[in-house]
Order: C-alpha cells, then sequence, then structure tokens
C-alpha cells in the first residue's frame, strides 16, 4: 500500500519544478509564521499573566511541573511522534491512493488512538504522586510544594487526550495544504486558558473552594479541548467524516505504528532534555537555600521566549516542508526531495541564526518589559535573561531537527532519529551531572546543556541525511550560513551598540529604558541584517522576496 523506503534515482515521467515546489513553502510558511506568531504571543501573553501573578515562586513552579507531565507526553507522543509520523503516512496514502483511503487511515487511527489515550490518562492520574516524585525529586522538601503539583498533574492529565486529537486534525489539514486554522488552534488555546483560568481562579473558583493556580490549571484543560474543535470545522471542509473503523491490520496502520515506536524517540530528544533540566533546577530549588523557589519557573520562562521564533520558523516551515518531501519519496522523485530539503533549510538557517543573536543579545530588555510586574521581580529578569541566553545559543539547532528528523521518516528511516535521539539524552544527562554536582554552577548551565545538544543532534542528523540521499546541498548552505553568520553578527554589533546607548540616556533598569530600547534596536537590526543580506546576494533572501512578491501580485490580479 505505502512504500517503506525510497528509490534514489528519478522516475522518468516529468516531475514538478523544484523551484516551484519551494515557492509553495516559502508562501505557505508565510502564512503558517503569521498565524504560528499570533498563537506564541498569545502564548506569552499567557505567560506574562502567569508571571504578574504568581511570580517564579512556589505555586508557579509547582503548575510548571504539572504542566510538564502530560505536555511531555503530548511532546512525545502527540506533536512529535504522532504527528511527524501521521503527516508522513497520511500524505503518502493521500498521493499514492486518494481522498478515501486517506480518509479511512485517519477513522482507523482515531479508533485505536482514543481508547490506548484514554487508559494513559486514568494511569496518569492515579499514579500522579510516584511521577511527581521521581520527575521532581526536590519538592517534597519544600512544604506544600508537592501536594500541589500532584492535585495539579491529576487536574491536567485529560490535556494528552485532547492535544492528541488536536494534533492528529493539524496533521490532515497540514496534509491538504492548510496551515492557517492548525497553526492558530493553539492561539486559541492561550486565550481560552487564560480567560477560563482567570474566571475559575479568581472569580468563580474561591467561592467554590478553588485555589487561584488551580483555577488556572483547569482553564489549561478547557484550553485544550477548544484547540481541537475549534478545527473541526475546516475538517468537515475538507471532506473527512469521523466514522469508528476497526483497522489494526490495515497496512497503513501498521505502517504508522511503525513508524511511531522509533519516531517517539526520536523526537524526544529536546523535550526530555528540558524535563531533565527541570529535575536538575526542582533539586536546586530544593537545595539548602530553602528560599530559592525559582529555578523550575526561570527556565520555562526563558524557554517560552524560544517558543516564539522556534514555532515562527522551525515549526512552521518543517510543517509546510514535510507534506511536499513525504510524496517525493512515496513517487521516488529524490532529486525534488533533495532540493526542497537544502532550500527549506536554508530559510530556516535565514531566519533563525539572526532570531538567536538578537535573543542573546536583548534577553534582558525582552524578559523585563514583558515579565517583570506584579511579583515577577528584578531578581527573577536577571535569571530568566541567563536562561535565555543560553537557550537561545541551540535556537539554530532546534528549529533544523524540527526539519530533520521527519525528513528520515519520510524516507522510511526511523533507526537514525531514534539512535541520535537517545545519544542526545544520555550526554544532556552527563552535561547536567558535570555542570551542575561537579563544577557547582547555575541554572542558566542547564539550559546551555540543552542548546549544546540540540546542536550536536541537528549536525548529525543532517550528516547522515547528506549520507542517505548522497548530498543535501552542504556547500551551498555552508556558504549561506556563513553569510548570515556575518550578517546577524553586525546586527548583533548595532543592537548592542544602540541598546546601551539608549539605556544610558533614559535610565538602565528601568522599564522604561529597556522599552526605548526595543523600540529602537529592533527595527534598526532588521534594517541592518536586510541590507547586507541584500549586498552579500544572499539566494534565500532573493527567493523568498521573489515568492512573496509573486504572492502579492497574483492577489492584487496583476501579471507576474
Amino acid at each position: 500500500m505505502i512504500l517503506k523506503g525510497v528509490r534514489l534515482s528519478s522516475p522518468s515521467r516529468p516531475v514538478p519544478d523544484a523551484d516551484s515546489a519551494h515557492a509553495q513553502v516559502v508562501r505557505k510558511a508565510g502564512v503558517a509564521s503569521l498565524a504560528v506568531a499570533f498563537s506564541r504571543v498569545a502564548g506569552l501573553a499567557r505567560e506574562i499573566v502567569f508571571a504578574g501573578l504568581f511570580g517564579a515562586g512556589l505555586q508557579q513552579d509547582a503548575f510548571v511541573a504539572a504542566y510538564r507531565i502530560p505536555n511531555l507526553l503530548r511532546d512525545l507522543l502527540a506533536e512529535g511522534a504522532l504527528s511527524a509520523a501521521f503527516v508522513t503516512t497520511y500524505s503518502q496514502t493521500l498521493s499514492t491512493e486518494g481522498k478515501e483511503e486517506a480518509y479511512a487511515l485517519s477513522n482507523r487511527l482515531t479508533t485505536l488512538l482514543v481508547p490506548v489515550l484514554i487508559v494513559i490518562c486514568v494511569l496518569g492520574t492515579v499514579f500522579a504522586p510516584p511521577l511527581v516524585n521521581l520527575m521532581f525529586p526536590g519538592y517534597a522538601e519544600i512544604e506544600g510544594k508537592y501536594e500541589l503539583t500532584v492535585l495539579m498533574t491529576r487536574v491536567m492529565m485529560p490535556f494528552l487526550l485532547l492535544i492528541a486529537l488536536a494534533a492528529k486534525a493539524m496533521g490532515v489539514l497540514n496534509s491538504h495544504g492548510k496551515f492557517g486554522i492548525p497553526a492558530l488552534s493553539s492561539g486559541f488555546f492561550n486565550i481560552t486558558s487564560v480567560v477560563a483560568g482567570l474566571l475559575l481562579g479568581f472569580a468563580v473558583g474561591p467561592g467554590l473552594g478553588i485555589e487561584p493556580i488551580v483555577g488556572m490549571a483547569i482553564g489549561t484543560l478547557l484550553g485544550g479541548g477548544v484547540q481541537y474543535i475549534c478545527q473541526i470545522p475546516a475538517l468537515r471542509r475538507t471532506g473527512l467524516r469521523f466514522r469508528p473503523m476497526a483497522g489494526f491490520l490495515d497496512p497503513g496502520v501498521r505502517q504508522l505504528l511503525r513508524l511511531m515506536g522509533p519516531a517517539t524517540i526520536g523526537a524526544s530528544a529536546v523535550q526530555v532534555n528540558v524535563m531533565v533540566n527541570s529535575m536538575f533546577a526542582s533539586q536546586l530549588a530544593g537545595s539548602a537555600e530553602q528560599t530559592i523557589s525559582g529555578p523550575v519557573s526561570w527556565l520555562a520562562f526563558a524557554f517560552r521566549f524560544m517558543q516564539l521564533p522556534l514555532g515562527m520558523f522551525g515549526v512552521a516551515v518543517a510543517a509546510v516542508t514535510l507534506p511536499l518531501i513525504s510524496r517525493d519519496a512515496s513517487e521516488g522523485r529524490i532529486n525534488d526531495f533533495r532540493e526542497t530539503l537544502s532550500k527549506s533549510l536554508g530559510l530556516m538557517f535565514l531566519l533563525t541564526i539572526p532570531s538567536a543573536v538578537g535573543l542573546f543579545i536583548l534577553s534582558r530588555p525582552l524578559v523585563g518589559v514583558v515579565y517583570e510586574r506584579g511579583v515577577f521581580t528584578p531578581f527573577d529578569t536577571e535569571q530568566t535573561a541567563l536562561a535565555l541566553s543560553s537557550y537561545c545559543l541551540g535556537l539554530v539547532g532546534y528549529a533544523s531537527t524540527k526539519l530533520l528528523a521527519p525528513a528520515f521518516y519520510a524516507l522510511g528511516n526511523v533507526r537514525i532519529p531514534m539512535l541520535v535521539s537517545v545519544m542526545s539524552v544520555v550526554l544532556n544527562f552527563n552535561l547536567n551531572k558535570f555542570f551542575i554536582d561537579t563544577l557547582g554552577l547555575g541554572h542558566w548551565a542547564l539550559a546551555l546543556s540543552t542548546s549544546l545538544v540540540a546542536s550536536l543532534n541537528s549536525v548529525l542528523l543532517f550528516a547522515f541525511m547528506r549520507a542517505r540521499i548522497h548530498g543535501v546541498g552542504g556547500r551551498r548552505l555552508l556558504v549561506s550560513a556563513g553569510k548570515i553568520g556575518l550578517a546577524s553578527a553586525v546586527m548583533g554589533a548595532c543592537c548592542w551598540g544602540l541598546a546601551e546607548l539608549v539605556e544610558s540616556w533614559i535610565g538602565p533598569g528601568t522599564f522604561a529604558g529597556r522599552l526605548a530600547v526595543l523600540v529602537v534596536a529592533v527595527p534598526s537590526g532588521a534594517a541592518v541584517l536586510y541590507a547586507l543580506c541584500r549586498l552579500m546576494r544572499l539566494p534565500e533572501l532573493d527567493f523568498a522576496r521573489r515568492a512573496v512578491l509573486a504572492r502579492i501580485s497574483k492577489h492584487a490580479g496583476q501579471e507576474t
């Protein structure tokens, strides 16, 4: 039914123009990026609410830990393995066997998936106490923190089922070339979780004996339901209607399950490493300095900043690219596969390298403007900025892995991402022990170890992919990355100089000074970057510009 591998030679029949395929990636990635930007900004607003209301103390640490347990399963099973394996298999079925068979595959998977996830949610609820004790061992040493974390873990555990259904819906829509609504859905989650959480936690909840932070946990669960429900109308417009269908022996379902096992491990590196960081951070919080209760929250707030460029650029480009290369692989068009993957990586470098530099240079004013209010103190700002500076060093690696790991699944190769992921987790754990236990460094070193490992992960995946398909335009990518890096370095120096100048005029460490830095430095840095990339005739920028202009001309009814 579906190809397990890929032929390493192109078919004799005519194939689509690779430039046209990449133009499609650029245009649709633009749509997806805008939608993801809305979702990430909504997520950032959600974190601002949490920071202002709960700071980086006991309640916020407990919430982060409780949310991270079902969220880790979400990242591994739903938005990790399920999303990559399902999009690959569904796209190949859609390409080779048509819509009806693809719809049947979706229904068979849902029929199989829902009971399994219900069982996992029930087990997670029952065994929440040992789970919390295992994953956050330092919490039991602080009065009330362990018990609150267990309670909220039980509240939010059904989130896994809802978000898995949302991820599958997103996979169907992406395979049909629809990226806006799926990307917006997480924005609806963030808005719902905040509004419902505030109502339950502060308006209705106190009369019912619900603590404010627990009300926010219930709001998070409701947000997961909205994230799935808001995609149902778009699913129906594609022609998909759910009907229970048994199909464990169906070839498509079996291929999907074969992919999901190794894909769960292959997609787990970043998520597991972030969880391991929280485990080490929880021990920092539970050490002799009992007044320190923020390392878990500092890391979580910093990683939320990372989600903005990672989602806008890494996730958006990968989501648009995966259905295309999956079809290329299933039909043996390896040249198109290679070209689309290479150009998507180049586009990702153009977007993520400057973002990493900008986050590193402007971490303190960014964190201060966004978070420092209410019970979130200047000390919290400093510690969160340190973590952000360390996390952003791995942004290019995080984003590249989002694209490279699923590309292997499209080729029917699940072992390489799995092995690289296992190596990454082991290395990250040992680096954490070395940085924390041996060198005695702070929480920022946990973020640094994750960044180093993510970068190594992407380099290894790239090397194996290059060997697998006999080249990925590596020399061209290296030249482009060098030009982008040079332009980004000049941009960073410009932003740093402007930041020093502006803050010295208005006042260092003040909200007005930090806001002025962002207002002046961000657009100035972007202008410098654009001018330098144009001056160096960067092909990724030129192609993206032409693709966008063609899109505008098309909508304006002009000849292109």
